[in-house]
């Protein structure tokens, strides 16, 4: 008579294998999050236009683009029966929705009609450090001194690149730059307790929830600045891309990344966009990529592979 072979055990949570593989899913997730994001500015550009021929006013692009996924949300939380929050994660939610629903897509949409893509690379620069300074307070984790090197010297040669792209002697702050500034810290405190709400949420239903909680304003919002003068296809093109993908769609892909390999390692993944940003605009915005780019561009991925290999210790 013959015996079935021995289950084989599974390995336990802690398991070193089993902890490199989930941190390496969360990196990939993070990465297809920041290639769906990375299209963001272009498209925005798209959009809203130049103060020399302006198209969507960026507040109808930010409340439209929000009041599209917040309905989208609605149905796959009905579809999916999904349960209601806990009572204290409703505060949470609403911390997520002021940053990554109503200031980061505000802010941006409202910036990008005064600058270009490559002008606004200069900002989006900062938001890996300003990511994983956010979720090491949230998380209570430790970055190593090697760790906040690595992310200093990648944010250093994203910022230099940005600035050497631009042409100018240096970076001269106006509102618009401002607007951007404020855009990432917005955008970092909405990742940051997007992924503590991951933790224990499903990653899609922690943006479906916070947009449903955002309706009721960016609904009527959306309805008040409804555009009354024809636009191109391609901005209503541009403008369905920011609204699934960038708002809605990529926050799957990236609060999952960012609750399975840490807020604060996963972030510096971040480091590629505006890279990546500069690479789709080219055919969308018709700027060229030129061999420093593409060394800029390696030299910054060198850094997250390095960052990605130094501690971070949990809490203490």
């Amino acid at each position: 008579m013959s015996t079935s072979p021995p289950a084989i055990a599974p390995r336990p949570p802690g398991h070193p294998t089993a902890e490199h593989g989930t941190e390496t899913r969360g990196l990939a997730l993070g990465l297809l999050g920041v290639v769906i994001f990375a299209l963001t500015l272009p498209m925005t550009r798209l959009a809203v236009g130049t103060p020399e021929a302006p198209l969507m006013s960026g507040l109808f692009i930010a409340m439209g683009r929000a009041t599209v996924a917040g309905v989208l949300s609605a149905l796959l939380l009905l579809a999916l029966r999904a349960p209601w929050p806990r009572r204290a994660d409703w505060g949470p939610l609403a911390l997520t929705a002021l940053g990554v629903v109503f200031g980061f897509p505000l802010l941006t949409s409202i910036a990008m009609r005064h600058v270009g893509a490559v002008h606004a690379s200069v900002i989006v620069g900062v938001l890996p450090l300003a990511t994983a300074a956010v979720g090491a307070i949230l998380h209570r984790q430790r970055p190593s001194g090697a760790f906040w090197a690595c992310a200093l010297l990648g944010t250093a040669l994203v910022v230099t690149f940005a600035l050497l792209h631009s042409g100018t002697a240096g970076l001269a702050l106006h509102p618009a730059d401002l607007l951007l500034l404020g855009a990432m810290l917005c955008a970092a405190v909405g990742y940051g307790y997007g992924a503590r709400l991951s933790q224990h949420m499903r990653a899609d239903a922690v943006i479906c929830w916070a947009l449903v909680l955002s309706l009721p304003a960016t609904l009527p919002l959306a309805w008040l600045s409804w555009p009354t003068a024809p636009l191109p296809g391609t901005a209503w093109a541009a403008f369905g891309y920011v609204s699934v993908f960038s708002m809605w769609l990529g926050f799957f892909a990236w609060y999952q990344g960012l609750a399975l390999g840490g807020t604060v390692r996963v972030s510096q993944v971040q480091l590629i966009q505006p890279f990546l940003g500069m690479l789709f605009a080219v055919p969308l915005l018709g700027e060229r990529l030129d061999a420093v780019s593409l060394g800029f561009g390696l030299a910054v991925m060198a850094t997250v592979l390095a960052g990605r290999r130094m501690p971070v210790r949990g809490k203490p």
